[in-house]
């Protein structure tokens, strides 16, 4: 018999904030929509004999995870924008494995979910978290000691001190471990002189009484160019969400069909409403000068907006994206696996997409990101050229 590993996720809260958000959102706007999300191996990991089956038992548990009292009160005082009606819709709430297929054919691992979207979007990030975590297990990989990793932690701290910035945890999705981000948690809140602001980890930001930091992802802005067109994906996505949520959570995501694109139709309007932009993609200082130099032409002063820079961040790249930005533009940091997955051990290159979505009125249609950089690209090749020849991209441009 294969051995069995204890059960990892033990909250439905164990969740990036913005898949609570965007949820929030689907079902107030779009109740009807189908969605299927496919797995991507960037990084081409070879998976055990057996991992398929392991993962199955995993995903087959999540069933069990319901919201309980505590955790909803929480939500409630925390999050007013989160609507008493989805709040109870949460707590009955029930993770369907019948909506996740999985299959592993030799070292290859195939994952995919399909159903209504407003309850599909859930499953991404642990499904991320789970196929992380039980690879190193499975692989019998030995990690640094807590000790170790405090240490490292506390090293990133001091960088983050002296550059005078602010920085959360944004580190579920490849995670080393769960046992690892909460220890990476527990030292940046003990060493912590108000650099620590918070974590996108919704179960985390409550077991340590932090700040719950997220808006929305890529998918949100991809299903708006899927069902309504790519010229107006961005301007729809954004009056969406301030239709749901009235000017709170105003970060806006900027590369889903490239920056360029997107500042065109960051109107006065909203580059007011929203407080400031998220980074994910291509050169940091460059779209530091286009944001700024966009917030000027609009007659907004960018002192008072903000950039959140989250794209494969370490402390060498935030000493020099600060020192480009400080006392120009209002600069945060979401860091990810630099945090949760500095271990001794490779990171996984592994992503979960949003590639098709339906409505009653529409059938499978793809999905497209374009990104400011070309290896982040996803989508049917077909698509991606028509949303470019839309968009009138001739190349990757930011």
């Amino acid at each position: 018999m294969e051995q069995q590993f204890p059960l990892i996720l033990g909250s439905i809260l164990d969740n990036d904030f913005y898949k609570i958000t965007m949820q929030c959102a689907v079902i107030r706007l779009f109740p009807d929509i189908k969605g299927r999300y496919r797995f991507i191996n960037r990084g081409k990991h070879p998976f055990p004999e057996g991992f398929g089956d392991e993962l199955r038992r995993h995903v087959n548990a999540m069933a069990n995870l319901t919201l309980s009292k505590q955790e909803k009160d929480f939500l409630s005082v925390r999050c007013p924008y989160l609507n008493p009606a989805y709040l109870d819709f949460l707590q009955g709430y029930r993770y369907d494995p019948a909506e996740v297929t999985i299959a592993q054919n030799g070292t290859e691992l195939e994952v995919s979910v399909e159903g209504y979207w407003y309850r599909t979007i859930l499953w991404e990030v642990p499904l991320l978290a789970l196929i992380s975590e039980l690879f190193y297990k499975m692989e019998g990989m030995n990690r640094i000691s807590n000790e170790a990793l405090a240490l490292r932690t506390r090293g990133k701290m001091n960088v983050f001190k002296e550059l005078g910035v602010t920085v959360a945890e944004f580190g579920t999705r490849r995670r080393h471990s769960y046992e690892v981000q909460k220890e990476v948690l527990n030292t940046m809140m003990e060493y912590s002189a108000g650099e620590f602001v918070g974590t996108s980890n919704v179960h985390l930001a409550m077991l340590f009484d932090v700040k719950i930091i997220g808006t929305h992802a890529h998918e949100w802005f991809m299903f708006h160019g899927a069902r309504y067109g790519y010229k107006i994906a961005n301007a729809f996505a954004l009056k969406s969400w301030v239709k749901v949520f009235k000017g709170d959570l105003g970060i806006a995501l900027t590369d889903t069909y490239t920056t360029e694109v997107f500042f065109t139709q960051f109107s006065k309007q909203f580059a007011k409403l929203f407080d400031g932009v998220r980074h994910d993609s291509g050169d940091p200082l460059l779209f530091a000068e286009k944001t700024i130099a966009h917030y000027q032409r609009l007659g907004i002063n960018p002192l008072h907006k903000s950039i959140i820079f989250s794209d494969g961040l370490n402390p060498e790249k935030v000493a020099t994206i600060t020192r480009a930005c400080k006392d120009r533009i209002g600069i945060s940091f979401g860091i990810g696996t630099n945090l949760t997955n500095d271990v001794g051990l490779q990171p996984m290159n592994i992503v979960m997409k949003l590639v098709e979505i339906a409505a009653p009125d529409m059938h499978w249609t793809p999905t497209v990101k374009l990104s400011d950089e070309p290896g982040k690209q996803t989508g049917n090749a077909g698509m991606v050229r028509l949303a470019r020849e839309l968009l009138e991209i001739t190349a990757v441009e930011i």
